[in-house]
Order: C-alpha cells, then structure tokens, then sequence
C-alpha cells in the first residue's frame, strides 16, 4: 500500500498553498493563519476577548457567546429535570473534542479531521488504519464517518472555525505572547499513524503527522500512551485547541493539544 504521503492536498481556506503550510519550512518559520471571513464576521466576540483580563474571562467570554450564536447547551440534556419541556439536541464542537478525547478514531475525530481537511487542505494518512490512496477502503470509510449527519447539524464546521480562532487569540494574547512555538511530546508505540519523511539519524526525523494528532506539555503525560516519546515544536498556528484554554471543558487532566499535521522536525527517545 502506498505510504500516507502519496495523498494529494486538498485547497483551503486560509488564504496560503496547501503546500506551504504542510512543509517543515512554513512549521520551522510560521505566518498567522486565519480562517477567510471568521473574525470580520464576527466582531462581537473578539470585542469581548479584547476586554478580558486572564483566560478566565476569555473563556467565559467564547462561552456566552456559542451559546447566543448557537443556541447550544452543554449539559446536552433531553428535559429539564422534570418541567416536562423538552430540549432539542445540538450539535456541539464540545461533543466532537470529548469524543476525540476517548477515541481519535471515532466517528467525533472523523468530523475533525474532515474539518481540518476543508479548512486547510489536509488528508488524514490514518483514521483506525493506514490511508494509502483516496481510494482506499480505509479512505472511504473515513469519510463515510467524516460525512455522518448526526455530527454536520447546527453549523458544526462554522463552531470549529471559532474554535480554532478563538484558540489562536488566546494563545498569542494571554498564554504564548512572546513565543512563535510551543514544544509538546507524544508517546507513541510505532510510526503508523504516521510517516517518515526523513531520518536524519537514529534520534533525528522529518516527520509527517497525522492531519490531526493529539500532543501534552506534559512530558510524563506522554510516557503513558507509549514508548517511543516525540518531542515537536509545534508552531503556534496549528494547534486547533488545547484543553487548558476553556474552563468549561470537562477532560483537562493530560494538558492535551489538539495539533494540525504536516512535516515537522521530531526528536525520538525510546525507554
């Protein structure tokens, strides 16, 4: 089967070749990346960001205001504890981060992944097994998920799109104002999920993530999931969203980043 890099690249909405911002180049020395007509169309949130004073405020700041726009409810309950009315389901960007928290294969991580997909041109090279070709079976049952309608109600890829752009605010106001990268660790148990661009030694690759991967700051963290650690300095706009970043968000405890793929410079240490 041909290796995940035999997949074409896709065209995007960030305004830069598809390319360009898959290549170790663009995450050795990245530009902003901004998803085409999210903030001007949405003023009103990042007025609100602008006045808040810590994550705190920002976080509840993006709260309130994907409840207004979208009507969402986070408890995602069908009553209300006994008044008899009942709520209608809608779907959340929040449902499709806890079920990449428990699974980043599930049909939730399928949906992120077409997001990332549509929004920046990149295919997965894994979802459950290896994707050679678009024409693969593990290809087509990737987006047989991608595509569920359960998941594409209630604007799911315009509430990512906030998502991301809210992340990418709060990390080069608040949390990362100095820094281009931040450096995260992976544990893996083998290059599966992903491919070997180039090794430059038995320590040294180019490596080619998944079109979405998860990451930690936490380095014991990493030492968890297996034993083989990378180590990444991950430019600050590919990460869709870290589990520090809102207060609300119920699985914080891995410090987990939600890191857009592409080449990257990987240092490997095996226990």
């Amino acid at each position: 089967m041909p290796p995940p890099a035999s997949l074409p690249y896709g065209t995007n909405l960030v305004g830069l070749p598809t390319g360009l911002i898959a290549s170790v180049g663009f995450n050795d020395e990245p530009a902003p990346l901004h998803i085409s007509g999210v903030r001007e169309m949405n003023d009103p949130l990042f007025e609100m960001l602008a006045k808040a004073e810590d994550l705190a405020d920002a976080s509840d700041a993006f709260l309130k205001y994907m409840v207004a726009v979208y009507g969402l409810d986070f408890a995602q309950r069908s009553d209300d504890g006994g008044a008899g009315i009942r709520r209608p389901f809608r779907s959340s960007f929040l449902r499709l981060l806890i079920g990449w928290g428990y699974d980043s294969s599930s049909p939730e991580a399928a949906v992120l992944k077409g997001w990332v997909e549509s929004r920046f041109g990149l295919l997965p090279g894994f979802h459950r097994q290896p994707i050679g070709t678009v024409g693969d079976i593990a290809f087509l049952g990737y987006v047989e998920e991608r595509m569920a309608s359960g998941f594409h109600t209630n604007s799911i890829f315009s509430q990512l799109d906030l998502l991301y752009e809210y992340v990418q605010w709060v990390l080069a106001n608040l949390v990362y104002p100095e820094e281009s990268h931040v450096r995260l660790y992976r544990g893996v148990d083998g290059f599966h999920e992903h491919h070997v661009v180039r090794r430059f030694d038995r320590r040294h690759f180019i490596l080619r993530l998944n079109s979405l991967s998860s990451f930690t700051t936490d380095r014991w963290v990493a030492d968890c999931f297996g034993h083989t650690i990378l180590t990444v300095d991950v430019p600050l706009p590919k990460i869709l969203f870290a589990n520090t970043l809102l207060a609300f968000f119920p699985l914080r405890s891995e410090r987990e980043f939600w890191v857009i793929g592409g080449d990257y410079r990987v240092s490997v240490e095996r226990d």
